[in-house]
Order: C-alpha cells, then structure tokens, then sequence
C-alpha cells in the first residue's frame, strides 16, 4: 500500500482541489464537508466547520493526493500543514506501525473505528512528522 501525501488547508481546500484538478487534468473531487458527517451525541459540530472541506483526494501521475481544510481551533502553519497518509488493508500492520511510531511521539487520536473506516487514528513522530493510519477493506475506497 502506498503511503499519500495529506495536504491541509486553511480555510480554501475545496478551491485549492478544484484547481489542481484542473491543474493535472483529473476529474473534479468529492468532497466531503465536516457538515456532511454524521451528527454526534457527544460533540456538537461548530457551525463555522460546517461548510469546511473534511475530505477530498485527486490522483495525479498515479499518487493520491489528499486534502482537508484544518478544523476550527486547530493550530495551521502554512509550510508545515503536510500530513503522511497510510492507508492499508491489514488492520495487524497499521497497529503495529502505530504502535511503533507513538514511542517518544505523540498521540492525536488513538486508534478506533470512525464512521468511514473500522481503524483510524493519527499520531506525530518523535520528529515532527504526523502520520494518519487508515483501515481500507477490499470492498471499498477512501
């Protein structure tokens, strides 16, 4: 499985896909917006999240590259908003990197299953770099 480039924006990420579509030729994205996801009973969704892009992803010369804009709150430094994506299909090996990779790290959220995935969770290296773990069964895609 190969491991994707996550790119976050602040705020224009639905502009910023649209135009590297455009860009590399690529149909336009799917988006989905934090407004689209499904409501949860212990977290009330700012309404300023709403309209922002959750998640998108164009492939350009055969990598998929990834998008979201950051959420409300979340610290953004333009330059350092790149993100390394593993999406895999063996649960046993994405917990293992994990695992792996929070020693002297630290932890953005543990894994657990989403309502897009059985196993997602992200964690920061002890170098900086984050690292978004996310289970792909066979039968569908990200």
């Amino acid at each position: 499985m190969p491991v994707n480039p996550y790119l976050t924006f602040q705020g224009n990420c639905r502009e910023a896909a649209m135009y590297y579509a455009k860009v590399f030729e690529t149909s336009p994205p799917q988006i989905m917006t934090f407004g689209d996801t499904p409501p949860h009973p212990d977290f009330t969704l700012p309404e300023e999240a709403g309209p922002l892009v959750m998640h998108t992803n164009i492939q350009v010369c055969g990598t998929m590259l990834m998008f979201s804009d950051a959420f409300p709150g979340t610290p953004f430094v333009a330059g350092n908003n790149v993100s390394l994506a593993l999406v895999h299909t063996n649960m046993d090996e994405i917990k293992t990197y994990f695992e792996r990779l929070k020693e002297e790290g630290t932890v953005r959220m543990e894994l657990q299953e989403t309502f897009w995935s059985k196993c997602y969770g992200s964690v920061v290296d002890k170098f900086g770099m984050e690292w978004q773990f996310n289970y792909q069964s066979d039968e569908c895609e990200v």
